[in-house]
């Protein structure tokens, strides 16, 4: 499978499909990432299940935090990376012990041997993307705000394009 680019299918096939998520590096800190993802997963139906040893036996979001994926009681589908690329590998080992279907990397972590791992037990793996913003985007929720609309872009319009409007800025800041 080309980890580059994946099928808006083979992501929706997975969100639908699997609704059980371990989230492997949660954080009770409201302003990291995870946490907000964790929220929002939540929010759409989800089982999050966080996962970090040191905040083992406290809660996030009122759900039980485990040291381990091992730890888990219950049948696991994704297991949501929020680690760094290099600890991907053995987090992708404890994924296929515990009998999990997926192995979800967040944005930044790429793992190509965790991967080929991974794939060889019959797992599916997602690499650098967030199932929240995968969730949202599919949804058509991003839409309204301009996500995902083809229209709002970071990239300078090209001039004479049709359909694109802009203002030229004068060094007065008008």
């Amino acid at each position: 499978m080309n980890h580059d680019v994946y099928s808006d299918a083979y992501i929706r096939d997975i969100l639908v499909t699997y609704r059980t998520i371990a989230m492997v590096g949660a954080s009770p800190n409201t302003s990291r990432p995870s946490y907000f993802a964790m929220k929002y997963l939540k929010a759409k139906g989800f089982r999050v299940i966080p996962v970090n040893p040191g905040q083992a036996g406290q809660e996030i979001l009122g759900e039980k935090v485990y040291s381990s994926l091992a730890d888990i009681k219950e049948a696991v589908d994704i297991v949501d990376i929020f680690r760094n690329s290099e600890a991907a590998l053995g987090i992708t080992k404890e994924a296929i012990r515990i009998g999990a279907k997926v192995v979800w990397m967040q944005l930044g972590v790429r793992n190509d041997d965790a991967a080929k791992l991974a794939e060889a037990a019959g797992l599916k793996v997602v690499m650098n993307r967030c199932p929240k913003i995968e969730y949202g985007r599919l949804s058509g929720e991003l839409n309204w705000a301009g996500v995902n609309s083809r229209r709002v872009s970071a990239r300078r319009p090209m001039l004479g394009a049709k359909g694109v409007q802009h203002r030229v800025l004068k060094a007065g800041g008008e």
